[in-house]
């Protein structure tokens, strides 16, 4: 019995000592795979215990281990977690993660409050997400920043050859005007027609942490115009990281670009500082005569205080870019797809017809207030100062003038369809009695001047003190100004321009000005050496929403409401002696959305939303005319009103990283507001240039949008969608047409487009993707198909007005069909300490031919193959 005692303290105290032998420590340090940068904060722990440290400033961890062998799960907020097996103690070297392109959590470092992600409610939306690292491999250099929202269900990108930054961006069929962007909680559309200028917002790509578009009624809590969605940017701020960049890029038909950009991290006094500076240039994007140039600039300052956190910054993008327009088709038969007549050569000297130029700083300051554990304060003050404009002839359009040439455009055109610039200057010009251009005699180039400031603030207090339950309210306060009229930029030979202007019947201009982004800050004309016209308008916007949601680990539900009074206000200066001022116009609006889920088996949930807008027309619809800008609409431009629903499943197995959303949706948009520019004949007389007002037009959207993403192993992605839907305009609508040289409207039409297909982005879409790690952590590759149909033209109302003389039913015509294929690689190196990110991509691969629109003037070609490669060193 004795050796049996004597045996079992032997065996006991040997495990105990082996235990004791084996017991140690693992240190590593943990990096970020796409920026090759220390992550101090991550968590490492060793699986199946509650053992478990944090890694300090530079990404350093020691932690016991319990046993000889084991796994260590290693994560961090917006990376895919990451299990590490190890045999012994001891250093395990460097342990990367990658960037979770689901994850949004950590991508919000100031701001969370007023920024709506679909994260931050428990009842869904349909929405898709695209965090920095696919921007930052797709999205930057000579493509455009919609562009990144392509691969997206029922977002559609058109008319990329019209430029630098001249694309348009669709949203289930509604254009940019009616869905809503917001810049870290800011909204941005146009306070006056709700319009996006991509090219004032070249730098986004740059500097965006993640871009969500949320389609259909969203998650935004304030009374804003998101008929289609919500594209959500969220910028960097200053990081916690310490470092920086420096990138070269090139790319098709020329075109370069290099940037600069460093990080301080937030040192241990809580203050941080990061900047980008970059400048590009090319002698075309695509199609000929697109010229452009830009620089981006942003500079970012956070401040850590307690449980207060700042962020201020300041971006830019001044930039000019030429222009190209849609045209009839038998000119690109003629001189091919890339022709644009908008441009041609004076004294060997190219010059366009039709340069955009803009400077539009923005500044914001984001301030987050950590109240308590169940309450926080989120403020964003913000402020942005537009210069700028676009140039066009003044006079007698090239159009217009006959050199003599039996050319295609007629006018003043050269044999290869370019503008004649020499025999206007050398020939037209000089003949003009006098050397002043007036009414419809002599050329000259001018700019349509926009000048703006706008000023806001939106601020959100969040509570959830109360079980289950969560409470928002909060403000969105606006106020704009905006300032525009013409200036004479190039006199090409006359003296200048003599015209009746503010109550002036002889008004001479000689000055003229520069198409500049940077002079125009503060170089343009004063109010006595403007020309066509000149007038102000005054924007306030007062908004109070509020939102409520009942949540628990099955069920959620929600419902949220806005108020809103919006007031109007113009001054004329150009047409009138003495500056005549409109009466205030005030517009009250509303939305209310409400919603609700059910998770009915772990991973799976169906969720339905409904909402109703009452949404303030645009000032532009308010102040239809140019012989007076203070008169108002008549009949007087009611509210338009939108009714939404929307049914959703959503589909997730994290063990086997599968995701799948299917959705549906029904939109009716009543007494909307359209107008588009084109051309009419009347009585055997060709108006080129005309704008249609559709004054009570009422559209139905409806569909059904899938998505599948599945990652089969860590280093493998797929993804695909598809969508279908029926879009079309119902009942009968009055359309004004308005001359926009003398600005008289000349003819007015009704007719009932019920049944008529709504135009300009395609009915049905599908796509397929996939990335794969060659060398993981090294080398990626990618490859997107994107397939578009059912896209037709808008409605071009001569040939509508034809057939309601005619008696005869309209349709918009049908456009084929196409597919696009998109391909791109990276590879990550070091040499020695240094680390370097080699990138490329094609874009339309195949260099496939194809219309990707027709608006009223005629059609836009796709753009052909494009590329560009950068070459990334990062310290």
């Amino acid at each position: 019995m004795k050796t049996i005692y004597n045996g079992f303290l032997t065996v006991v105290f040997a495990l105990i000592a082996t235990a004791t032998f084996a017991q140690g420590t693992v240190t590593g340090t943990v990096i970020d795979a796409e920026m090759n940068e220390p992550l101090p904060g991550a968590n490492v722990v060793v699986k199946g215990t509650s053992t478990g440290v944090s890694t300090d400033f530079d990404g350093n961890f020691q932690i016991e281990v319990p046993e000889n062998s084991g796994t260590l799960v290693v994560s961090y907020i917006g990376f895919v977690k990451k299990e590490i097996r190890f045999s012994s103690p001891g250093d395990i070297g460097n342990i990367t993660l990658q960037a979770d392109t689901d994850e949004l959590e950590g991508v919000v470092v100031v701001g969370s409050g007023v920024i709506d992600l679909e994260q931050d409610r428990k009842t869904p939306v349909a929405v898709s997400t695209i965090t920095r690292a696919e921007i930052q491999t797709k999205g930057v250099g000579n493509v455009e920043f919609p562009e990144l929202m392509k691969n997206t269900p029922n977002v559609y990108v058109s008319n990329q050859s019209g430029g630098f930054g001249d694309s348009q961006m669709f949203v289930r069929g509604f254009d940019q005007r009616n869905t809503a962007f917001l810049l870290n909680g800011q909204p941005i559309n146009g306070m006056e027609d709700g319009r996006m200028y991509w090219s004032n917002w070249a730098g986004i790509s740059d500097i965006a942490n993640a871009v969500q578009t949320q389609r259909g009624l969203g998650s935004s809590k304030l009374a804003i115009s998101s008929v289609g969605g919500t594209i959500n940017i969220v910028t960097k701020a200053t990081e916690s990281n310490q470092g920086g960049f420096a990138r070269f890029m090139t790319g098709n038909d020329s075109y370069i670009k290099g940037t600069v950009g460093y990080n301080t991290g937030i040192g241990e006094n809580g203050w941080g500082f990061s900047f980008m500076l970059d400048h590009w240039q090319a002698h075309r994007k695509y199609a000929a005569g697109t010229k452009g140039q830009g620089q981006n600039y942003f500079f970012s300052v956070g401040k850590r205080a307690g449980d207060h956190n700042f962020n201020f910054l300041i971006t830019g993008a001044p930039q000019w870019h030429d222009q190209n327009f849609s045209k009839d088709r038998e000119l690109y038969d003629q001189y091919g797809i890339k022709y644009n007549n908008n441009y041609g050569f004076k004294n060997g000297e190219y010059l366009s017809l039709r340069r955009n130029y803009y400077h539009k700083p923005v500044m914001n300051l984001n301030w987050d207030w950590n109240i308590s554990e169940k309450s926080n304060l989120s403020t964003v003050v913000y402020a942005s100062f537009g210069r700028g404009g676009g140039t066009g002839d003044y006079g007698s359009g090239p159009g217009y003038v006959e050199n003599g040439i039996d050319s295609s455009p007629e006018g003043a055109y050269t044999e290869n369809g370019l503008i004649d610039w020499d025999y206007i200057v050398n020939e037209y010009n000089p003949g003009i009695e006098g050397g002043f251009s007036e009414g419809y005699n002599g050329t000259l180039l001018r700019a349509s001047v926009n000048n703006h400031a706008w000023y806001g603030t939106v601020v959100n207090y969040e509570f959830n003190n109360l079980k289950n339950l969560t409470v928002n309210g909060g403000i969105d306060v606006r106020f704009y100004k905006g300032d525009h009229f013409r200036q004479l930029i190039d006199l090409l030979g006359l003296q200048g321009r003599r015209e009746e202007f503010g109550g002036n019947p002889n008004h001479e201009v000689t000055t003229t000005f520069k198409a500049n982004p940077w002079s125009a800050l503060f170089n343009f004309a004063d109010e006595d050496e403007r020309v066509n016209y000149d007038y102000s308008e005054n924007i306030n916007y007062q908004g109070a929403f509020g939102q409520i949601e009942w949540s628990n680990d099955v069920f959620s539900a929600f419902v949220q409401g806005a108020l809103s009074n919006q007031d109007y206000k113009r001054e004329d200066r150009g047409n009138f002696a003495e500056t005549k001022e409109s009466k205030t116009v005030n517009k009250l609006g509303y939305n209310i959305k409400a919603g609700a889920s059910w998770t009915f088996a772990e991973g799976n949930t169906i969720f339905v939303n409904s909402g109703k807008y009452s949404r303030q027309p645009f000032l532009d619809n308010i102040f239809p005319s140019y012989d007076d800008n203070t008169q108002l609409a008549d009949p007087e431009v009611d509210n338009e009103e939108i009714v939404g629903f929307e049914a959703g499943y959503r589909l997730e197995i994290p063990e086997q990283a599968f995701q799948l959303n299917f959705n549906a949706y029904y939109t009716t948009w009543e007494n909307r507001f359209l107008d588009r520019a084109g051309e009419f004949t009347q009585s055997g007389v060709t108006y080129d240039d005309v704008t249609f007002m559709f004054t009570d037009i009422a559209q139905v959207h409806k569909g059904l949008e899938l998505d599948v993403k599945w990652k089969p192993m860590l280093y493998w992605t797929l993804r695909g969608y598809a969508t279908v839907g029926d879009w079309e305009y119902d009942g009968s609508t009055p359309i004004r047409i308005r001359n926009n040289n003398d600005n008289e409207f000349i003819d007015e039409i009704s007719g009932d487009l019920t049944g008529t297909k709504v135009g300009e982005a395609p009915q049905a879409s599908a796509g397929l993707g996939t990335s794969y790690d060659i060398l993981p952590n090294k080398l990626n590759f990618y490859i997107d198909w994107n397939y578009y149909a059912n896209l037709y033209g808008f409605v071009k109302v001569d040939e509508f007005a034809d057939a309601i003389i005619a008696d005869e039913p309209y349709e918009t015509e049908k456009l084929k069909p196409y597919s696009l294929f998109d391909v791109g690689a990276s590879y990550n190196f070091n040499l020695g300490d240094n680390k370097f990110i080699v990138r490329g991509n094609i874009f339309n691969a195949l260099d496939h031919e194809y219309i990707s629109q027709k608006d009223n003037y005629g059609y836009f070609y796709g753009n052909g193959l494009t590329w560009n490669l950068s070459v990334q060193y990062q310290f």
